[in-house]
C-alpha cells in the first residue's frame, strides 16, 4: 500500500510538470529570428497561424539586395515588411557611410523627402474632420497671395502668361491637380531661379538651407506661373509644401509641432523629425548618387547631396520634402494608414478620410494608365499598372530613392530605406517584386 501511494504521487508531480510546461510554453513567446525587431503595431487577428511567405523565398531579397551592395550600386539599405503590423523581414544591408566605416542598421535615419507629402497630407485631413480646413477651400483662405494665379503657356519661356481659370483648392494640392510644378521646366526656369525656388532650390523641393518659414517661401511662389490651370492636369511640384503653410495657418502653430504632437508622437514615431539633433549625426545615412556608369559615388554637400539637415538654419519646415526618419517609424505610420486611421489604441483619423485619402480621386489624369492618385498617395486601379501589387494598393516615394507600398488585400506594409540621388538604380521596382514573390499562400 505504502509503494501503492508513492507511484501515485510521483504520477501527480510529473502529470501537473507537464501540464505547468505545457501553459508556459503556449504563453512565452517564441525567440524573434536575429535581426526582426518587435511589433510595429498592434497586430490585426490573422486569419491563420501560418506565415503566407516561404522562408526560403525571402531570403532571395537578402541574396538580391547583399549583391547591389558587392557592386557599388548600393551604398546600403534598410528593408522591411509588415505583415498584420509584425515584421515579416527586417534586415540592414552595407553601410550608411562606407567613407567613416559606420555600417548600416536598422535604426539607421534616412531623409525621405517626398514621403513628407503622405505625413502631410494627413495633418490636412485631421484639421478636416477638426472643422478648421474644408476640402474646396480656395487655398487663398489661408494664403491670400493665391487669390490671382497665373499660367504659363508653351513650352519655352517665350509662352505667353494668362490669368488661371479659377482659384486653386486644397483638394487640388492634395491630388497635384493644381498646375504647380517644382518650377524646372524651361517655359518657367529663369523666372523660378530667380525668386530662389526652381533650379535655385537644387533639384526645386530643397528647401532645408532657407532662413525663413516655409509660407514666406510658399507667398513668394503665388507670384510665379505655374505650368497648367487648375484641375486640368497632373503636375507633380510644391502643392504639399503650399499645404504644409495651410496647417500652420488653420492651426495656428508651426508645421513641425502640428505634426509632433498630432502625429508622430501619438505614434510613437521618435525617430521623425525635420532637423535632426547634433548629437544623432552618426544615425543620418550619407547621400550616395549613382554615376552613368550605374556605379556610386559620395554625393556632395549642399542641396544636390547631403543637405542641410544637421547644421542649417532649421528654419524651413517643408510639407512636401523635410522630414527625415528611419524604417521602423514610417512604418508605424503606413500602419495606421492601413489599419484605418489608428494604431495601439490611438486614432489619428477616421476609417472614412483614410478611404478618401488611399482612393483615386484624378479620375484619368494620372500619368501611366491603371495607376491614379488620392490624397497624398499613388493607387494602384488596375493589376499589373504597378509590378504584383493588387488593385486597393497605394505608396510612393522619395527623391533619395526611398519606396513604400501598403497592400489592404494581404495586410501588408514594405519600406526600403536607401540614400541615392540621382538614384539609377531599379532596386525600387525589385524591392517590392521580390517581397511578392515569397508570398505564395494564396488568400482565402
Amino acid at each position: 500500500m505504502r509503494r501503492k501511494i508513492l507511484f501515485l504521487t510521483f504520477l501527480t508531480t510529473v502529470l501537473l510538470s507537464t501540464m505547468s510546461f505545457a501553459q508556459s510554453t503556449v504563453n512565452t513567446p517564441a525567440p524573434r529570428p536575429a535581426g526582426q525587431a518587435a511589433s510595429v503595431g498592434r497586430a490585426t487577428p490573422s486569419k491563420k497561424d501560418n506565415s503566407p511567405f516561404s522562408k526560403d523565398r525571402l531570403q532571395r531579397i537578402d541574396r538580391v539586395m547583399q549583391q547591389y551592395v558587392d557592386e557599388n550600386r548600393l551604398a546600403g539599405a534598410v528593408a522591411l515588411v509588415l505583415r498584420d503590423g509584425r515584421p515579416v523581414y527586417e534586415r540592414a544591408f552595407g553601410w550608411s557611410d562606407k567613407e567613416a566605416g559606420l555600417r548600416m542598421s536598422t535604426d539607421t535615419i534616412f531623409r525621405i523627402a517626398s514621403q513628407t507629402k503622405a505625413i502631410t497630407s494627413a495633418a490636412i485631413l485631421s484639421l478636416v474632420e477638426q472643422g478648421k480646413i474644408v476640402l474646396t477651400d480656395p487655398v487663398s483662405r489661408f494664403i491670400p497671395e493665391f487669390a490671382k494665379t497665373t499660367v504659363a503657356q508653351g513650352k519655352d519661356s517665350a509662352g505667353a502668361v494668362v490669368p488661371a481659370k479659377r482659384q486653386i483648392t486644397i483638394k487640388d494640392l492634395l491630388t497635384h491637380t493644381a498646375g504647380i510644378s517644382y518650377g524646372t521646366q524651361p517655359n518657367v526656369a529663369s523666372l523660378y531661379e530667380a525668386k530662389g525656388l526652381g533650379p535655385a532650390a537644387g533639384n526645386g523641393w530643397y528647401t532645408a538651407d532657407k532662413k525663413e518659414g516655409i509660407c514666406r517661401t510658399m507667398e513668394r511662389l503665388a507670384s510665379l506661373p505655374f505650368i497648367a490651370q487648375p484641375g486640368e492636369s497632373w503636375v507633380y511640384g510644391y502643392n504639399t509644401d503650399i499645404l504644409g503653410c495651410v496647417v500652420e495657418r488653420a492651426a495656428g502653430v508651426p508645421l513641425d509641432q502640428f505634426i509632433r504632437t498630432q502625429i508622430t508622437d501619438p505614434l510613437g514615431m521618435k525617430d521623425t523629425q525635420f532637423y535632426l539633433p547634433i548629437r544623432q549625426r552618426q544615425r543620418l545615412a550619407a547621400v550616395y548618387a549613382s554615376g552613368s556608369d550605374g556605379l556610386i559615388t559620395r554625393a556632395p554637400e549642399g542641396s544636390k547631396g547631403q543637405g542641410d539637415y544637421v547644421n542649417g538654419p532649421r528654419q524651413s519646415f517643408a510639407g512636401g520634402a523635410g522630414l527625415l526618419s528611419t524604417a521602423h517609424d514610417y512604418a508605424r505610420f503606413l500602419e495606421m494608414i492601413r489599419n484605418g486611421g489608428a494604431l495601439d489604441g490611438v486614432r489619428i483619423l477616421s476609417p472614412r478620410a483614410v478611404k478618401l485619402m488611399t482612393t483615386n480621386q484624378i479620375g484619368n489624369l494620372a500619368p501611366e494608365e491603371g495607376l491614379g492618385f488620392g490624397l497624398g498617395f499613388q493607387t494602384t486601379d488596375r493589376f499589373g499598372a504597378s509590378g504584383l501589387a493588387p488593385v486597393g494598393a497605394f505608396g510612393w516615394g522619395g527623391a533619395y530613392g526611398t519606396v513604400y507600398s501598403v497592400d489592404p488585400e494581404a495586410r501588408l506594409v514594405m519600406v526600403l530605406m536607401i540614400q541615392l540621388m540621382p538614384n539609377r538604380t531599379d532596386i525600387g521596382r525589385v524591392f517590392p517584386t521580390l517581397v511578392y514573390q515569397a508570398l505564395v499562400e494564396p488568400e482565402k
